[in-house]
């Protein structure tokens, strides 16, 4: 029992080790210049590698286009779920993590459910940022824009999409 317990320690202890510098990830699935993600003050970094680390959560830009079904299916095997946007400073984080992955669209965890607009990762959806929302009845799902606010579009459109998770935790 002691030695599990010295070892929880340690594995806290090197997870919780301050990260010099992020690398950029060896994937194809973002390519983003160490300038633009060193905007966020040093922290500890808890994410996985090729994860971004922004506020408490953990972002991942997928370049291949699915579906949303498809891309939340995907973000699920990830142990993630589509991104939520719940303040401005994270949706500019996401527009430049798009950007820095050569892209202009991306899908995001936003759905409408019988008229109501909601995060597939259950966060709340107190903030809004439309640049165009068409109706509701056939467009129910919601993508990101580089160039401004989000709109919605056929849930069955295939885009690049943005995975976000919890951090490690000890």
């Amino acid at each position: 029992m002691k030695t599990v317990l010295v070892l929880s320690v340690l594995l806290c202890a090197a997870f919780a080790a301050p990260v010099e510098e992020q690398e950029q990830t060896k994937e194809a699935a973002v390519e983003a210049p160490k300038e633009q993600m060193a905007s966020a003050p040093a922290r500890y970094n808890f994410c996985p590698d090729g994860w971004f680390s922004q506020g408490s959560r953990c972002f991942k830009f997928i370049n291949t286009p699915l579906s949303w079904y498809s891309a939340e299916e995907h973000c699920n095997s990830l142990g993630a779920h589509l991104a939520s946007a719940t303040n401005p400073r994270e949706y500019s984080f996401l527009q430049q993590l798009t950007q820095a992955a050569g892209q202009s669209i991306a899908w995001l965890g936003g759905f409408n459910l019988q008229g109501r607009w909601m995060w597939i990762d259950r966060e709340g959806f107190y903030y809004t940022n439309w640049y165009c929302l068409y109706s509701t009845s056939s467009n129910s799902c919601l993508y990101l824009r580089t160039a401004d606010g989000w709109g919605n579009t056929q849930c069955g459109s295939a885009y690049r999409f943005i995975c976000s998770k919890n951090p490690f935790s000890c």
